[in-house]
């Protein structure tokens, strides 16, 4: 068998390698690959693990061997799901690895917003404690999580948690879900309802045709103008210009962003605003988090190769694990 990982600089910290996949297989790996070298690397091969290299519809149509594709997230907006559906190609993802340590980061950025801390750690070191006259130095508003309204957008593992963790902070939650949810304790309202009763908006969607750019002018319009939104999900649900516009404007608050439509960033018109928090895709980091996700994706291609498929997004009918 024959496997190619496509970018495995962004893998080894969660261990899938080559010397651990070479169990499976004769392993080629990449360090990164760009959407137009994918169908000439992949080749022959049978499998293919990757994380965020673009396989697009030429893929699936130029590697006649490929059966099965590890996509090395939670996320699979890029790979051509309905081409590798066409092909017979079996697609697994790592499902809910990330769930804790996602919801953490997007409390993190949230209680960053509110508390203040880089600023007052700043002002510390700066001396300004010091050069105080009392005991406490109150130079920057805070503000209490407790009573303020947390909409969800999203329903799946890290919106149920996140929700969660809102609750116990002693938030009122609203959920906006495109599927209804039949154990959902908190009250659903609809995606518009969401964004003009939030005081916290925090996206927890997959990025689809149907959620690309849902963040847009007219959207950010509806939001309270003390509002802030929050984005651990994926850059392509926002229109950053219209976003950055609101941040400019005074239409919104703040945002607090692990994500952005160009990954690495790029020209972005978020870039430096003082009232937008950006840190660099690493929500999914923790060190436990990624070992995780490395022993998901190997069982994954384990269960598969043993006709018992697992986590798929994409699976050919039962009996079958290679196209013909």
């Amino acid at each position: 068998m024959k496997i190619v990982i496509t970018d495995a600089s962004t893998l080894t910290r969660a261990d899938i390698t080559p010397a651990r996949l070479a169990a499976f297989g004769a392993v080629t790996a990449y360090d990164f690959t760009a959407p137009e070298e994918a169908a000439q690397r992949i080749g022959d091969a049978d499998a293919v693990f990757c994380n965020k290299t673009v396989l697009g519809a030429e893929v699936f149509a130029n590697c006649p061997r490929l059966c099965y594709v590890g996509e090395c997230a939670t996320g699979y907006n890029n790979i051509a799901i309905e081409s590798a559906k066409a092909h017979g190609v079996t697609v697994c993802n790592a499902g809910a690895y990330s769930t804790e340590a996602v919801a953490q980061h997007t409390f993190a950025l949230l209680l960053h917003h509110y508390n203040r801390v880089a600023a007052y750690d700043a002002a510390v070191r700066d001396g300004a404690w010091k050069r105080a006259k009392t005991f406490s130095l109150p130079l920057f508003p805070m503000e209490e999580l407790a009573s303020k309204t947390l909409s969800v957008i999203g329903y799946g593992s890290i919106g149920r948690r996140v929700a969660a963790i809102g609750a116990a902070f002693g938030m009122k939650i609203l959920v906006a879900t495109r599927t209804t949810p039949v154990d959902c304790p908190y009250p659903l309202v609809s995606l518009d309802a969401a964004f003009q009763q939030g005081d916290v908006v925090t996206l927890h969607t997959p990025l689809t045709e149907q959620t690309a750019h849902m963040v847009d002018a007219k959207r950010l319009a509806m939001m309270k103008p003390n509002a802030i939104i929050l984005n651990t999900a994926r850059g392509g649900l926002i229109v950053e210009a219209d976003l950055a516009y609101a941040l400019k404007h005074g239409i919104i608050a703040g945002a607090a962003l692990d994500v952005l439509t160009e990954e690495p960033m790029g020209d972005t018109p978020l870039y430096q605003l003082e009232n937008c928090t950006i840190t660099p895709h690493i929500a999914y980091a923790p060190e436990g988090t990624l070992r995780r996700l490395g022993d998901i994706v190997v069982e994954n291609f384990r269960q598969y190769l043993a006709g018992t498929p697992q986590n798929c997004i994409v699976s050919p009918p039962k009996g079958e694990t290679a196209r013909s």
